[in-house]
C-alpha cells in the first residue's frame, strides 16, 4: 500500500509541478515519444528547421540550423545513413535543449512509457480543456492526503500505549505532514522542468 501511494504522490507532483510552473515544461522531451523528437521528424520529413527553433534558445538557433543541415545532407544517401543522421540530430537537438533549460542529459531514451499525468497534460492542450487532468490529479491528491490522515489519525489513539505505538504514531505522522508539506511547496512555489529522478 505504502508503494501505491508513493506512486501516487509521485505522478501527481510532477504533474502538479507543471501546472504550477513558471515556463512550459515537458518531462518527457528526453524520450523518443517526446514532443522534442516528434517535431523534428517531422520538420526533417519538411525540410524545414523552424518549427524546431522554439525548442532552444535564440543563442542557440545556429547550432540546430547546422546539425540540421548535416542532417538533411546525408540522410539520403541510404537507409542506414538515415537512421544514424536523423539519431544524430534528435540527441543534438535535444542535449541543447536540456542544457537551455539547465536540465542534465543523460541520452534519448526509447520506448519510456509516458507517465499517466504527463499524457493527460499533453491530451489537455491538444483537447483545448483541462478537466480532466484537474479532476485526476485533484482525486489523486485527495486520496493521498486522505490514506495519510486516517493512518496518522488512528495511530494517535494508541500512541501512549507504548514505545513501539507512540513509534508507529510518529512514523505516520511524519508521513502525513511530508505529504502535505510536499504538495503545498510544490503548489506555492513550482519547478521550473522535470528534473532526471
Amino acid at each position: 500500500m505504502q508503494n501505491k501511494l508513493k506512486k501516487l504522490f509521485t505522478h501527481s507532483a510532477i504533474a502538479v509541478a507543471m501546472l504550477t510552473s513558471s515556463q512550459a515544461a515537458f518531462a518527457h522531451c528526453d524520450t523518443t515519444e517526446g514532443p522534442v523528437v516528434k517535431t523534428a521528424q517531422m520538420a526533417l520529413a519538411k525540410g524545414d528547421v523552424t518549427p524546431l527553433l522554439k525548442w532552444v534558445t535564440p543563442a542557440e538557433e545556429q547550432d540546430i540550423v547546422t546539425a540540421f543541415e548535416k542532417t538533411l545532407a546525408v540522410r539520403g544517401q541510404s537507409p542506414q545513413a538515415k537512421e544514424l543522421a536523423d539519431m544524430y540530430f534528435y540527441e543534438t537537438l535535444v542535449r541543447i535543449h536540456r542544457a537551455g533549460e539547465g536540465a542534465p542529459y543523460t541520452g534519448l531514451k526509447p520506448g519510456i512509457e509516458i507517465d499517466p499525468a504527463i499524457a493527460l497534460a499533453d491530451k489537455a492542450l491538444d483537447s483545448g480543456s483541462v478537466d480532466k487532468l484537474v479532476n485526476s490529479l485533484t482525486k489523486a491528491m485527495e486520496n493521498g492526503i486522505r490514506e495519510r490522515f486516517s493512518h496518522a489519525s488512528h495511530n494517535m489513539k494508541n500512541q501512549d500505549d507504548s514505545i513501539d505505538e507512540g513509534r508507529k504514531f510518529v512514523a505516520s505522522y511524519v508521513d502525513f505532514t511530508h505529504y502535505v508539506e510536499g504538495l503545498h511547496g510544490l503548489i506555492k512555489g513550482g519547478v521550473a522542468h522535470h528534473h532526471e529522478e
